[in-house]
């Protein structure tokens, strides 16, 4: 199953990483340890809010970053 992502959720994905001191190829790369077939142009796309994420992959970077869920939808508004 994919979530639909959006700008927001992807700049708190950003923030996450960049927060965490790793590279988007860092981040592919231990995500890919974990089993993951995700790319970095595919990451790359969910960080500017136009790629969608697998539950999987966002269990996989909740690991790894190890944070609350809550830090990736923060901010995210109800309205459509």
């Amino acid at each position: 199953m994919k979530l639909l992502s959006n700008e927001i959720f992807g700049q708190n994905l950003q923030r996450i990483r960049t927060s965490c001191g790793l590279t988007q190829e860092q981040t592919v790369a231990q995500l890919q340890v974990l089993g993951s077939p995700l790319s970095r142009s595919t990451y790359s796309l969910i960080e500017l809010g136009r790629g969608n994420i697998y539950i999987s992959d966002l269990v996989g970077l909740q690991r790894i970053f190890q944070v609350d869920y809550f830090e990736f939808f923060k901010d995210i508004s109800t309205v459509r």
